[in-house]
């Protein structure tokens, strides 16, 4: 479960996030993944490199607002981000342990979805 459920995770949200309509879709995603980009600037696990790592997140989802490129790169760095704290043992949720390695699991199945330009889920 500690592999399916995040994988499973990023495929409902491709899912609910192809049910919006377009440029919506596109603007809403860059604007997660930017959250998603500050969410360790608390732990401070890295020091300066935690913000050096959210302005380079913050500036593909900036350039994400117009592709859907740069919001699965933006996603693809975030993966990194998740697997170097999971290593180093800062999870993103500190009483969840395999939290960051979750994160880690889910994230690449949304850039997958992003990278293929956020297609719209079939009626």
């Amino acid at each position: 479960m500690l592999f399916a459920a995040p994988v499973l995770i990023g495929v409902l949200y491709a899912f609910l996030m192809s049910l919006l309509r377009e440029p919506a879709r596109r603007r809403f995603n860059a604007i997660m993944v930017a959250g998603a980009g500050a969410a360790y600037l608390s732990s401070g696990s890295f020091g300066a490199w935690e913000f050096v790592f959210t302005a380079a997140v913050t500036y593909c989802a900036y350039r994400g607002l117009d592709s859907y490129v740069w919001i699965g790169i933006a996603w693809l760095l975030h993966t990194v981000w998740d697997a170097l704290h999971y290593l180093r043992g800062a999870p993103i949720i500190p009483f969840a342990t395999h939290s960051s390695l979750g994160c880690a699991i889910c994230d690449p199945v949304i850039a997958l979805w992003c990278l293929r330009g956020g297609p719209r889920s079939p009626p």
